[in-house]
C-alpha cells in the first residue's frame, strides 16, 4: 500500500512543480508594483478601447464650423480641433486603432521571426546563412526608415502598416528564436528525440518553441510599446490610417500647427500615447524579471 503511495506521489510531481514554476513567475510579477502599474494601465486602456462607442461623450467624426479650435469646457473636455471634433472622443477612438497595429504587428512580426530563427538554428549550413543575412540587413536600417521603404512601395493603410511594422520587428524575434534553438538543439532530450526518429517539424512543435515561448513572449510585451510608436510616427507623416479614423500620431501633427496658441490640441493625444508606452513597458519589464530564472534564483 504504501509503494503504490509512493509511486502515486511521484507521478504528481512533475505537474507540481510545473505549477509551482507558474506560481513562483506569478509570485514575482506580482510583487513588482511597477509592473501591476502597467498591467492596471494596459487593462484601462483596452477598456476604453472596447467601450469607446459607449464612452466617448461624443461622436468622433462629427463637425462644427462655428465651434471649431473650441477650448477646453465641461462639454468638450479636451476642446475641439480645426474641424470642431471632440478631441476627447477622438482619443479614445484612437486608442482602438494603436492596440489593434500593436497587436497584429506585434503577432506578425514574432511569429515570422520566430520561425525564421528557428529555422535558421535548426537547420544550419545554407538555410541558416541566408536567413541570418537577411536579418542582419534589415536590423542595419532604422524601425522608422524600413517602415518607410516599405510604406512607400504599399502606400499607407492600416493592414498595410501593420504589414510595415511586422517586417521591421521580425529580426528582433528572429536573432531572439535563433539564439535559443542553437542552445536547445543540444540538449540530451533533443538527441534522444533524433535517436527514436521523431521527424524535425514535430520536434520543433513539441520541443523547440515551447522551450523559448517565455522569451519570445518577454520580447513581445517590450515591442507592443515600439509598435505603438512606431504606428503613431508613421501616422505623423501620413503613412497611417487614412483620416478622418482618428489616430494618436495624426491628431499630434495636426495639433503642432496650433501649439502656440492651443496646446490642449496636440496635448491629449501626446499624454495618451506616452500612458501606453510607459504601460506595456513596465509590464514587459515585470514578464522578463518574472520569468528570468537567474531573477527567480
Amino acid at each position: 500500500m504504501a509503494d503504490s503511495s509512493t509511486e502515486a506521489m511521484e507521478r504528481l510531481q512533475p505537474s507540481r512543480q510545473m505549477m509551482t514554476a507558474r506560481q513562483r513567475a506569478w509570485r514575482s510579477f506580482s510583487s513588482n508594483r511597477t509592473a501591476l502599474v502597467g498591467l492596471v494601465l494596459i487593462g484601462f486602456l483596452i477598456l476604453i478601447a472596447l467601450a469607446a462607442p459607449i464612452v466617448a461623450p461624443h461622436d468622433p467624426l462629427a463637425q462644427s464650423a462655428v465651434n471649431r479650435l473650441e477650448s477646453p469646457s465641461a462639454d468638450h473636455w479636451f476642446g475641439r480641433d480645426q474641424y470642431g471634433r471632440d478631441i476627447m472622443s477622438r482619443v479614445m477612438y484612437g486608442a482602438r486603432i494603436a492596440l489593434v497595429v500593436g497587436i497584429a504587428s506585434v503577432a506578425f512580426g514574432g511569429a515570422l521571426g520566430t520561425l525564421m530563427g528557428v529555422v535558421a538554428g535548426f537547420k544550419g549550413g545554407r538555410t541558416e546563412t541566408v536567413l541570418m543575412r537577411i536579418t542582419d540587413v534589415l536590423l542595419a536600417f532604422p524601425d522608422l526608415i524600413t517602415g518607410l521603404l516599405i510604406l512607400a512601395v504599399l502606400g499607407a493603410g492600416m493592414w498595410k502598416m501593420i504589414f510595415a511594422i511586422g517586417i521591421t520587428i521580425a529580426p528582433r524575434f528572429a536573432r531572439i528564436a535563433y539564439g535559443a534553438t542553437l542552445s536547445i538543439k543540444e540538449m540530451d532530450y533533443i538527441m534522444a528525440a533524433r535517436a527514436v526518429g521523431v521527424k524535425d517539424v514535430r520536434m520543433l512543435g513539441l520541443h523547440v518553441i515551447p522551450n523559448m515561448l517565455g522569451d519570445i513572449l518577454v520580447l513581445g510585451s517590450l515591442w507592443m510599446a515600439s509598435a505603438i510608436r512606431l504606428e503613431a510616427s508613421l501616422s505623423f507623416i501620413g503613412l497611417g490610417v487614412s483620416p478622418p479614423t482618428a489616430t494618436w500620431g495624426q491628431m499630434i501633427r495636426d495639433g503642432t500647427h496650433q501649439l502656440a496658441v492651443q496646446p490642449w490640441f496636440a496635448f491629449a493625444p501626446g499624454i495618451a500615447l506616452l500612458i501606453a508606452v510607459f504601460a506595456f513597458n513596465l509590464a514587459g519589464d515585470g514578464l522578463r524579471d518574472a520569468l528570468d530564472p537567474r531573477a527567480q534564483t
